[in-house]
Order: structure tokens, then C-alpha cells, then sequence
């Protein structure tokens, strides 16, 4: 018979609750603690990934102080793992700050095996996907560019096209909306490249002035204009022997775009008051969050150059499309950030987990990281929820189960409910929608407790 695997702890100085609970659990190896010196050195040693928590514990064991300290001790020392608090019928003030302290859900006494399994079993699902994504965020095989981080499909293909394109001199045009780490793609092109000992120098085309734009892009000469007291090399010629990466470049003004045009089919450059060819050996990478296309159907940016600049067209996805993307990433800015403000020992809430992978992240990466970095701030306690991170929602709560049954349930109540607004809640032609029988959409309704109007 193979010895069960998954470790799970039970801290309870009841005798008899040791025995019922000991063999409630089938699959677990269990280990039993009856007060929290022997609760803290089991945990050392095994290192369970879900414990069962009485709060009340010798030596005050109609009390709650041990039993709380003991949970902090716990999170502290072991902050992934998922600790279930039992505590007294409907004794909700301890539940409430068991889970604001960071405890993974709650249970009344007195207790019920198969519910309390129940809670053991989706606890440890959370764990094992949470490790999942800590394996995954630490494995260099899979996220081979330095700083990213990413376990999607469609991220790790993007990081692939990198290493493929890296080593070429192919002008690369990176795609993808504000917040996706455009800079962050062009510096792996970098570094993956013959270039990298040479220098990687960015301007931001949108940043700067029109006015200034040219002599920062191509130099100038002393006496070119009012204030030009000396001869200045340009960010191109800067970049030479090494990579120029040009950011926003739907944003470069019309007469530059020619001038750009120019430069990338010649590889020479005069600057502004000259009159000297200065031949510049420069890769160029550029990124824009614009459509180009239709830039160029507007006549707002050159075709011409379009083509030359995107002799490659790598496009970045939004966080919202790359699927489990965003918890992934707030784990880590969460461990970051914390670290940096010696806060160590944050945890998001089971809401605030929910609400991160509902929300649609119109900010890209870079906004899931502000927000994360601000709720470690503004934080009064350990565990992070989706206040915290002023992310709102009813379905927070909903979205955190990992039941199937439940899942099933919420998603044919919201079709149900949904088909019924839609015909002004005829239930034959909601059934005709949802594709049921009558019988079958009473049925739902009756289960659902709806009220046809």
C-alpha cells in the first residue's frame, strides 16, 4: 500500500477529537499536536502544506490567546500554508480575525467530518496550484529571458520568437498595449544578441518635444541653434556597436519619420547644422502601443517606414489574456515589495485572489504592480485583501472555490437567470434559449429558488 504523500497537521488537545479527527482523513498523512510547542515542531519537520487550528489551547484552553498566537507563529514560519481555524459554534468575531490575521477559511464546532474534508481538500488543491506557480516563476527553462515571468502558452511563445530573433541584425517592431513590458521584450533582444557587450540606449518618442526630438535623435553641431554651445553626439550615434531601441515610435512627428526613414536604408546620419555623413553600425528595436495600420490609412505615419522598422513584428499579450498570468506575477511582487518595506509575511486573502484573476487589468502588468506595491503600503494587517487592492466585486467570494459543483451551479444559474432577463421571463422561450425542456428549466429554477416575472 503506498504511504500517502500529503501532510496534514491537527493541532487539537481534545483526546477524543485527536482520534475522530486523526481518522477523518483519508489519503493524508496525519499529524497530531496537542498543544503549541508540539504543533511548531511538527511543523518544522514536516512541513505540512494545510493544519487544522483549535484556538483554544493549553494552558488556557477556554481561551483564544494561545491559539491565535500559535497562528501567527505558524504563518510567519511557513506563509503558504494553508491553516483552517476551528473554532466555537458561530463564534464569528474569532473567525473573522482568524482570516484578517491570514488563516485560509474557518469551521465551527461542532465539527463534521465530511464538510471539514471537504475544506482540508480544497486547501490543499490551493497549495499545490500555488506551488505549481512558484516552480513555474523559478524555473529557468520555461521563462528563459531575464525579469520575465510568465507560465501562459502564449507568453512563453513570445519569449521563444526572442531567442530565435535575438541573435539576427532584424530590425524588430514590438506590439501590445501600455503595461506589457515592451522595454522589458526589447532589452532581452539585447542582451540575447552579438550586440549585448555594447550599449543599449532607449528615448521615449512620445516624451520628448518635437522641437528637441532630432538633436536628441541625431546630435547637433556647436553653433546649430540658440544655446548649441558645443558639437553633441545623438542617441543613434551613442547606440553604435550596440542596440537603439525606440519607444512610443507612433508617436514621431512626420518630418523626423522621413528623416528615420533615411537613416535605417543608408546607416549614416548628419546632425543637426552639419554636414558630415557619419556612417553608425546600430541595431534598432522599436515599440508602439498605436495601431499602425491605421496611423498609416490616416496618413500619420509613413508606410515606408513601417516596413522597414518592422522587418520582425513581435506583439506582446495583455495580462488578461495570459492565463494565469496576473496571480502569478502579484506572488511575486508581493514577495518584493514586502521584502522591501520589511513587511515580510503578507498573504492575499482567498477574495483578493478571485478579484486578481477576474479583474481585466486594463493597466497591463505594470498597473497589477503598482497596485500590489500600494496595498503593501497602505496594508494594516498581513493578509492582503482585494480592498487593499481597490479591487471591488460582488463574485470575489464566488470565484475563489476550486469545486467543480459549485463552479457548475453558479455558471447554470447565471445562464438561467440570464436567458430569462432576455425574453422578460417566459420560461418557454428562456428553456428554447438555454436549449432545454420545460421540465428541465422548472427544475433549474426550483434549484436556483428564481421566480419567473
Amino acid at each position: 500500500m503506498e504511504t500517502p504523500t500529503r501532510k496534514l497537521l491537527v493541532v487539537e488537545d481534545d483526546p477524543g477529537l485527536q482520534t475522530q479527527l486523526r481518522w477523518c482523513f483519508e489519503g493524508y498523512d496525519v499529524e497530531i499536536a496537542g498543544d503549541s510547542d508540539a504543533a511548531l515542531e511538527i511543523l518544522r519537520q514536516h512541513q505540512p502544506a494545510v493544519v487544522t487550528l483549535d484556538l483554544g489551547l493549553p494552558p488556557d484552553p477556554d481561551g483564544t490567546t494561545v491559539g491565535f498566537s500559535l497562528l501567527e507563529e505558524i504563518l510567519y514560519e511557513a506563509p503558504h500554508t494553508k491553516v483552517i481555524v476551528v473554532t466555537g459554534n458561530n463564534d464569528r468575531e474569532h473567525a473573522t480575525r482568524s482570516v484578517a490575521m491570514g488563516a485560509y477559511d474557518f469551521f465551527y464546532k461542532p465539527i463534521d467530518a465530511d464538510m471539514l474534508e471537504l475544506i482540508v481538500n480544497r486547501a490543499y488543491r490551493v497549495y499545490e496550484l500555488e506551488e505549481e506557480n512558484r516552480r513555474l516563476s523559478s524555473q529557468q527553462g520555461d521563462a528563459p529571458l531575464e525579469g520575465v515571468i510568465t507560465g501562459s502558452t502564449s507568453m512563453l511563445q513570445v519569449c521563444r520568437t526572442i531567442e530565435k530573433v535575438a541573435p539576427t541584425d532584424a530590425t524588430v517592431l514590438v506590439l501590445g498595449e501600455s503595461g506589457t513590458g515592451k522595454e522589458l521584450m526589447a532589452k532581452s533582444l539585447h542582451e540575447l544578441s552579438t550586440r549585448s557587450e555594447g550599449r543599449f540606449v532607449a528615448i521615449n518618442c512620445a516624451a520628448i518635444p518635437e522641437n528637441l526630438l532630432e538633436s536628441e535623435l541625431f546630435g547637433y553641431e556647436k553653433g546649430a541653434f540658440t544655446g548649441a554651445a558645443k558639437q553633441t553626439t545623438g542617441k543613434i550615434e551613442t547606440a553604435s556597436g550596440g542596440t537603439l531601441f525606440l519607444d512610443e515610435v507612433g508617436d514621431m512627428p512626420a518630418p523626423l519619420q522621413a528623416k528615420l526613414l533615411r537613416f535605417l536604408q543608408e546607416r549614416v546620419i548628419e546632425r543637426v547644422g552639419g554636414r558630415k555623413e557619419i556612417p553608425v553600425d546600430v541595431r534598432v528595436l522599436c515599440a508602439t502601443h498605436k495601431d499602425l495600420h491605421e496611423l498609416i490609412r490616416i496618413n500619420q505615419f509613413r508606410e515606408d517606414l513601417y516596413y522597414r522598422i518592422g522587418e520582425v513584428s513581435i506583439t506582446i499579450p495583455a495580462l488578461k489574456d495570459r492565463e494565469g498570468d496576473a496571480l502569478l506575477l502579484a506572488r511575486v511582487f508581493l514577495e518584493r515589495f514586502s521584502n522591501q518595506q520589511g513587511k515580510k509575511g503578507h498573504r492575499f486573502s482567498k477574495a483578493a485572489m478571485a478579484a486578481i484573476e477576474s479583474y481585466a487589468w486594463p493597466g497591463n502588468v505594470r498597473e497589477l504592480e503598482n497596485r500590489v506595491k500600494r496595498a503593501v503600503i497602505m496594508a494594516e494587517h498581513k493578509q492582503i485583501t482585494a480592498s487593499d487592492l481597490e479591487l471591488g466585486g460582488s463574485s470575489a467570494e464566488e470565484l475563489a472555490t476550486f469545486n467543480l459543483r459549485e463552479i457548475r451551479d453558479n455558471a447554470d444559474r447565471k445562464a438561467t437567470l440570464r436567458a430569462l432577463n432576455h425574453v422578460g421571463g417566459k420560461v418557454s422561450q428562456a428553456a428554447e434559449l438555454l436549449g432545454i425542456s420545460r421540465p428541465t428549466m422548472y427544475d433549474l429554477l426550483r434549484k436556483f429558488d428564481l421566480k419567473p416575472k
